[in-house]
């Protein structure tokens, strides 16, 4: 972890928040129930770990595009044509309850992996991008586990 950069480890791990917090109040009905009254219902339990599991992956559509603009001809075109399938399949596939939504978006998680090492052993994404990308995919999908369970 130590050749990651610090912002870029910091910020990531800043990013869990929500993914934490949402499992924390499924584990927890004494906290989520101080949740629903301090910030509301839309930000407790599996609520808000969907909503913001599908705002990252669409973000993390982003960032792959930004990869792919580091590549020329067909190689470009390819990353280009990944890099919207993380964003399409939260818009597609978080439907039909939280049980499904948090499956499909684990699901997500593991396949935007996929793509990540795809872009890192292409080289473009940074030399320290898998171990970053490793330890946050493995977090957010565990965050999903007391809602899928």
């Amino acid at each position: 972890m130590r050749h990651i950069p610090p912002s870029a480890l910091i910020l990531g791990l800043a990013g869990l928040i929500p993914f934490l917090w949402g499992a924390l109040t499924v584990l927890s009905p004494a906290v989520g129930a101080w949740g629903v009254q301090t910030v509301g219902p839309r930000f407790v339990g599996p609520y808000v770990q969907l909503f913001y599991g599908a705002v990252i992956l669409s973000f993390m559509s982003g960032v792959l595009w930004g990869f792919a603009t580091r590549a020329t001809g067909p190689i470009a075109t390819t990353g280009y044509a990944l890099s919207v399938l993380p964003a399409l399949w939260a818009f597609f596939m978080t439907g039909n309850g939280p049980e499904s939504a948090a499956i499909n978006l684990s699901v997500g998680f593991i396949g935007l992996l996929g793509l990540d090492w795809m872009f890192w052993k292409q080289g473009l994404a940074p030399h320290w991008w898998m171990h970053l990308r490793g330890l946050l995919t493995a977090i957010v999908v565990l965050s999903f586990m007391p809602v899928i369970l």
